[in-house]
């Protein structure tokens, strides 16, 4: 009898000790996440009192022949072996159970990025109107599992589903984020982790800021030494970086695997001096010479010489490499800030440079203050200070992104015990950033004026991926509902549950976030 419990205690040892060395987790008895649990909140929600099981034997079903399906389908495989170590198969015949199933449907009311999710106890189905909507649903799955689900490592555990029915649909169409990769450089690997934080919460949108007075990042081969010297500093005078175009074209093809957009800014004719540091013929001064590369935090001084014919063969060269390597439909222009522009110079060359962006077919993107100019018909204003240009723009028949800094910047702190980030724009806790609506948060800009919501995050505190995690989370989720559910059926009271529970899984993918006071964080 001893000898027979000496080998129970050393097998149960050894299966321990190779569990401790392949890194995984033990964790028998999750807690499910209930159907309510979702960020952002669900159109349509019917919970039932059953469970799913995901196992080692579950498939993937796909139509045959459908690429963007079979795509999705390996998506899911991608995003769910780390933490199950299940080698899901993908089939295109339909299973009667144990299956995930991947269709689309004629149900235009679905528009191109809903859809309808059926947990039953046999199996789960996903039905869209357009592949879009599928990739969400499939966001949807990762958050009804147990949160163990975001680690990198395998986890034992019985991986159950509540069941139910979610019918859902976006607010807005564009739905996101902005980067300040100009003020500090963040390299591949960290704006991938970044898209995948939007993707998760069901954001299209990253709108990189590209160049800046501290920095450019976006190499353009007819002006090399925008790169080759005016990419290597940043603020503090650390020594930047770049991308070369295979990398942004590495970037946005990540992004578009996840349905996301991404919008390039190259801002003008102020933020500019890494490039008039580069190319002195882009400067006005007497002498023509360039300034010294910059590595403060102001803003304000820098201006292309807006009447010299030079500055616009630049300016065209550089949006037509970016439009080559930029599928979207967007290319973003910046015009903010440019105190050192004199307004009679600011108006014709924001009117020629939206020409330019038109002549190589995409659509203008501005700041609020494009709206001192004659706007291209289909230009977007993106409001962040100025309600009067926003409004302005609208009376010249433009629609507008809406990312108020007061409200949407993620760059702000949370309180004035933050370590990283400013207040100018205010201190920005958790309700604070939840708790608005784009469609009543201007007089005189309602909901068939707005496109969308996009957060920023500006860089001049923010050093490091932990640093962008601790500013973009917990606010981002919020952000994200807010642009993704119904304003009706939001609320802070309510939502703060959902963050609490969430914290579960931002702990789980090893996510720097911020623990604020306000919610009650599950562990």
């Amino acid at each position: 009898m001893l000898q027979r419990r000496l080998l129970a205690f050393l097998a149960l040892f050894l299966l321990v000790l190779v569990a401790c060395n392949n890194n995984q987790t033990a964790a028998t008895e999750q807690e499910i996440p209930t159907l309510n649990n979702l960020i952002p909140k669900p159109v349509q929600v019917k919970a039932d009192t059953g469970f799913f099981t995901l196992n080692d034997s579950t498939f993937i079903t796909v139509p045959v022949g459908d690429t963007a399906l079979l795509q999705i389908a390996r998506y899911i495989i991608t995003v769910l072996k780390p933490a199950t170590g299940f080698k899901l198969k993908i089939d295109t015949n339909p299973k009667p159970s144990n299956s995930i199933t991947l269709a689309l449907v004629n149900d235009s009311s679905l528009n191109n990025e809903g859809y309808e999710l059926k947990v039953s106890n046999s199996g789960i189905t996903i039905n869209a109107f357009q592949p879009a909507g599928l990739f969400y649903g499939v966001q949807t799955i990762r958050q009804l599992l147990p949160a163990a689900i975001g680690k990198d490592s395998l986890v034992i555990t019985n991986w159950q589903m509540a069941t139910g029915a979610i019918r859902d649909y976006p607010e807005y169409a564009m739905r996101g984020a902005m980067l300040d990769v100009a003020r500090h450089f963040f390299d591949v690997d960290a704006v991938k982790r970044y898209i995948d934080f939007l993707a998760y919460y069901k954001m299209n949108t990253l709108h990189l800021h590209l160049s800046d007075d501290q920095g450019w990042r976006i190499e353009i081969k007819k002006w090399p030494r925008l790169t080759e010297y005016g990419s290597t500093t940043q603020v503090g005078g650390g020594q930047g970086g770049f991308y070369t175009q295979e990398q942004y074209k590495d970037i946005v093809t990540y992004a578009a695997n996840r349905f996301i957009t991404v919008i390039p800014e190259i801002d003008m004719p102020g933020h500019t001096n890494a490039a008039l540091a580069s190319y002195p013929e882009l400067n006005c001064n007497e002498k023509d010479k360039s300034p010294k590369l910059y590595t403060g935090i102001e803003v304000g001084f820098s201006t292309l010489c807006t009447q010299n014919e030079k500055v616009y063969q630049f300016v065209d060269d550089v949006l037509k490499e970016l439009a080559a390597i930029t599928p979207g439909p967007y290319l973003h222009i910046g015009g903010d800030e440019s105190h050192a522009t004199k307004k009679e110079d600011y108006i014709p060359f924001m009117n020629r440079v939206q020409t330019m962006v038109k002549k190589q077919g995409k659509q203008v993107i501005g700041w609020d203050e494009i709206a001192n100019a004659t706007l291209q018909p289909g230009t977007l204003a993106q409001y962040w200070a100025d309600s009067a240009n926003s409004k302005n723009a609208v009376k010249k028949g433009a629609k507008i992104i809406m990312s108020p800094a007061a409200r949407s910047y993620m760059d702000m702190q949370y309180d004035s015990t933050s370590k990283l980030g400013l207040h100018w724009a205010g201190y920005i806790e958790v309700d604070k950033a939840y708790s608005w609506n784009p469609a009543t948060l201007v007089d005189s800009i309602e909901r068939n004026n707005i496109v969308g919501v996009i957060a920023p995050l500006w860089s001049e505190t923010i050093v490091t991926m932990n640093d962008i995690e601790y500013m973009v989370f917990p606010r981002l989720p919020g952000y994200a509902e807010i642009a993704w559910s119904p304003a009706s059926g939001r609320s802070w009271e309510e939502y703060k549950n959902r963050l609490g529970n969430h914290g579960r899984q931002m702990k789980a993918k090893h996510i720097n976030y911020y623990p604020s006071k306000l919610v009650d964080w599950k562990q």
